[in-house]
Formats: C-alpha cells, structure tokens, sequence
C-alpha cells in the first residue's frame, strides 16, 4: 500500500503542523482528520489555508532528519504552513479501500485551483498505492504553473522512483527549458540514460542555432555517454563556452570512462585539480 513508513512520517508531519500553526487552527485541523465523506474531505482541504495561514514552515535540524530517512529525497525546507497542513490531511485519508482513495484524491486533482494542485503534486511521494499516480505525474510535467512543476521537480523522490524512462526524460527537458534548479532533481545521476542524453543534445544545438545560452547543468547528464556527438558538443563547449560552461564540461568528461573524453582535460589541468580538490562540483556549479 505505501513504499514507507506511512505511520512513522504521518506522526513527524503532524507534530511538524502543530507546531507551525496556531492553538485555533490546530484545535479546527484537529478535527479533520478522522473526516471520510468526500464533500467534507474537499471543504476542509480548500479551507485550510484561511484556518492555518500561510506563513513559511520553522524547522528543526530533527524535522529535516526524521523526514529525510523515512523518505529519502523528501524536504518539505520552504512550505508554507497550508501546504503542509493539506499533505497531512491526505496522509490521514482512509485507504485500505484503493478504488474509494483513488477516487479521493482525484476528485481534488480535478477541482483544485494553483496552491492545491502544488500541495497534491507535492504529496505524490507520499500517496499509498504510488504506481496508480503516474499518469497524474506525467500530466503534472506538461503544466505551465512553475509552483506546480517546482512541486514535482524540486526535492520530490516520486518521478525518480515511478515514472519511466519516456516521462522521465520529458521532465528533465521541462526542468531545463523552463529554467528549474536542475540540482534539486532527485535521482538525476541515477536515472540519466542514453536517450536523455541525446535528447539534451539535441536541446543544445536548438540553443546555439538561436544565438542563445546552453544551462552548463546540461552536460551532467551526459557523463556516461560521451562518444559521437556529444564528445563533438564538449569540444565546442570547451573551445566556445564561458567560465561555468567549460567547468561543466570538465566536470562532465572527468566523470566518464571514455578515454576520448579525458583527454579532453589534458588542455584544461587548471579545471582538473579543481575537481580533484573538491573545489569544482556540480552542486557549487548550479549554485553560480
């Protein structure tokens, strides 16, 4: 039914909205989640935020900790408070019954305006029954609200974990086309493909045939693929691209076995020691 421990982090998140919500809202929050007709279920769930407010979430080193090893790749670091409230009350859902939970949580998909929608993306990791939300993610990455993809993108584990290789691949490009903190993708190295790669490259040379700017982040996905066409884009990157393009690129080709690649290096050893010293990652790249 769920991939985690579901009772464990339900106790973590509702300690964590108590905690950030007023004696009144928690008394009103209180009394909603042990609610199961539907109509009652989407009331509570659209008024949260006139109940909690919606102030960004406090939290403690022991909040980011405990969230963090039940549910690895999961933050919830920038909710704000009715964010948080409306994940906790679909972890209080009732679902040993999957067509009823389902139907559930769909019927809010359908209705929800903005800031609901980023809530139920956001709580895709979490949802028992995860196979059954792939189409609703997928969906989710063709969307042009940036808080929604955001929700999707950013420290979210389900896409890693759940969706294929075609969807995957379509969220990458979405990240990287709509300008998202590449970074903040979960299981981007573990998921890169051939495919994607291609794909990005392909991506690439639309930038430059318009004159415009290639994310250096680009090229991390490219690290086990080099051959062809792409050690051809690392060389024009290296011999055309500013400071943190060619960085990317060295960081690329250092982490590929392909020999070809390395030698890419042997003109640029200043940018070598720098990520043999730790000084040049891919984490302090996108950060720049």
């Amino acid at each position: 039914m769920f991939d985690y421990d579901a009772e464990r982090l339900r106790d973590v998140i509702l300690q964590l909205t108590r905690s950030n919500i007023s004696p009144e809202a928690t008394l009103w929050f209180s009394g909603k989640l042990d609610i199961s007709e539907t109509s009652a279920i989407n009331a509570a769930f659209s008024l949260i935020p006139r109940k909690t407010g919606v102030s960004v979430i406090k939290l403690r080193s022991f909040d980011r900790e405990s969230i963090s090893t039940i549910k690895p790749g999961l933050s919830v670091e920038g909710w704000t408070a009715d964010r948080l409230c409306r994940v906790c009350l679909l972890l209080h859902l009732d679902a040993p019954d999957k067509d009823t939970y389902f139907k559930t949580i769909e019927a809010l998909f359908l209705a929800a305006e903005m800031n609901e929608l980023v809530a139920l993306y956001s709580a895709l990791p979490l949802l028992a029954y995860p196979d059954i939300w792939r189409m609703r993610c997928a969906e989710g990455i063709r969307s042009n609200i940036g808080g929604v993809l955001e929700a999707i993108m950013h420290h979210n584990p389900y896409p890693a974990k759940h969706l294929d290789e075609k969807a995957w691949n379509q969220l990458v490009l979405k990240a990287f086309f709509t300008d998202k903190d590449v970074n903040k993708i979960y299981g981007l190295d573990e998921r890169a493909n051939a495919e994607l790669a291609l794909i990005l490259s392909d991506y690439a040379h639309e930038r430059w045939a318009a004159g415009r700017k290639v994310n250096p982040l680009l090229w991390r996905l490219t690290t086990n693929y080099i051959d062809g066409r792409i050690l051809d884009d690392l060389k024009r990157v290296f011999r055309e691209g500013d400071m943190p393009e060619r960085q990317a690129a060295a960081l690329a080709v250092h982490g590929s076995s392909s020999k070809d690649a390395k030698e890419l290096l042997d003109d640029h050893k200043d940018l070598s020691a720098d990520i043999k010293r730790g000084k040049l990652k891919w984490e302090s790249l996108g950060e720049g």
